[in-house]
């Protein structure tokens, strides 16, 4: 299935969403893995705990909060294609951030953790079939599809590197 198959649009959620092409999931899965977009370690290891404003979360942080996020979309998506219609509340990330020892671990360890998390998540999408995963329900105000959800996992990683090529990046110079 591909983004496009995505009806309706969630709000708040397209955000992410649209910044995948309009492929199959499984392609965007592959295109878009985290060695893919999080493709220049050294530059990520470089910048270590460097922030571009007060109270900006380093590198390190970006990485553990994608990893985060995608293992709470990929457990969103896995209650929806089972089925369940319980309305999903949403996290609070600043305080997930605060609560983490990414600031102990290296750029490398949370590189690992993050191939291992999608390897998971793609995993989960291939155990469902066209009906499961159109399956949809309530998570964070929105009505949202399990398809849906595995566009956010892409999506949001692709946005949090966005973020570091604009604001971080310039920090090495």
């Amino acid at each position: 299935m591909k983004r496009s198959d995505i009806n309706p649009m969630p709000q708040f959620f397209d955000r992410y969403i649209n910044l995948v092409e309009d492929i199959d999931i499984f392609e965007a899965f592959e295109k878009y893995s985290p060695a893919k977009v999080y493709d220049d370690v050294s530059k990520l290891t470089a910048l270590n705990d460097k922030i571009y404003a007060p109270g900006k979360w380093t590198v390190k942080d970006i990485l553990q909060h994608v990893i985060d996020n995608e293992r709470i979309m990929a457990y969103r998506a896995l209650r929806f294609s089972r089925n369940d219609d319980t309305v999903l509340a949403g996290y609070e990330e600043e305080l997930f951030a605060a609560n983490t020892i990414a600031s102990r671990r290296t750029v490398g360890d949370l590189m690992e953790e993050f191939e291992l998390v999608r390897k998971s998540t793609i995993l989960l999408f291939k155990n469902m079939d066209d009906e499961m995963i159109l399956r949809s329900g309530v998570a964070y105000k929105s009505q949202i599809s399990a398809l849906a959800l595995g566009y956010v996992v892409i999506g949001h990683a692709i946005h949090h590197m966005n973020v570091v090529r604009e604001r971080y990046y310039s920090l090495l110079d």
